[in-house]
Formats: structure tokens, C-alpha cells, sequence
């Protein structure tokens, strides 16, 4: 039976599955990811570019554990909008994971108040 682990030491091959997973759900914009003790992943228009791939958001949600949406001062994405969550397991950060908005089509307050609506509709309360 096919299974996707994610551990501390998960390698980039680990985490492929999933991050071009998230890579396709975004529209092909470009995802991050690496575990809390090893470097990661970069994947752009549906490859791979690094398997040794690590960056200053991704370091930094490891550490506080949790959601970020920023705007990198350095980096290969900087000055480029990304959101990095982390995937946490017993509230230690294990992994992190990341979009990076290259097109400026992710707008998060749009996004949210497109899912209230819908919520709304489908009988949900605010």
C-alpha cells in the first residue's frame, strides 16, 4: 500500500507527493517545503528545481509554528508574497510547507470572504 510519511527528518523525496499535490491545487504557482531537520524542496512550473532547498520563511514558521504570510527580504523569492503553514503534529512544527504568489493572484482577504459566503449559504454562522 502507497503512504506519504512526514517525520522531523523527512527528506525532500518525502515530501514530493505532497508539495506537487499543493503546486497543482494553486495553479502551478510555485511551493516550498522542507521538514525541521533537513532541507527541503523548491517545485516551479510543474518540476522539481531543488532538492536541497531551504529559505528564511520556511526557517522562520518551523520556529514560531505558524501560519505566515509575508513578504521575504531575501531569499531566491524575495520581495515576492508567500504563505508558509507549518504541519504540526502534538504542537511541534515538523515540516513546513509554502506558496509563493508570483502572479499576485492570491489574495487572502478575497479568498476568506469568498469561503464566508459560502459557508453562509451552506448554513454555517460567522
Amino acid at each position: 500500500m502507497a503512504q506519504i510519511t512526514i517525520t522531523p527528518d523527512s527528506t525532500a523525496n518525502d515530501l514530493i507527493e505532497l508539495a506537487m499535490c499543493i503546486h497543482s491545487l494553486f495553479g502551478n504557482l510555485p511551493v516550498t517545503a522542507r521538514s525541521k531537520n533537513k532541507p527541503g524542496l523548491r517545485i516551479e512550473d510543474g518540476a522539481v528545481i531543488s532538492r536541497d532547498y531551504t529559505g528564511p520563511i520556511l526557517e522562520q514558521c518551523l520556529a514560531e509554528k505558524k501560519l505566515i504570510k509575508t513578504v521575504p527580504a531575501s531569499g531566491i523569492y524575495k520581495d515576492i508574497p508567500v504563505i508558509v503553514a507549518p504541519i504540526l503534529v502534538g504542537g511541534e512544527a515538523i515540516a513546513a510547507v509554502g506558496v509563493v504568489d508570483a502572479t499576485g493572484s492570491l489574495e487572502i482577504k478575497s479568498m476568506m470572504d469568498q469561503y464566508m459566503k459560502v459557508y453562509k449559504q451552506v448554513g454555517g454562522r460567522e
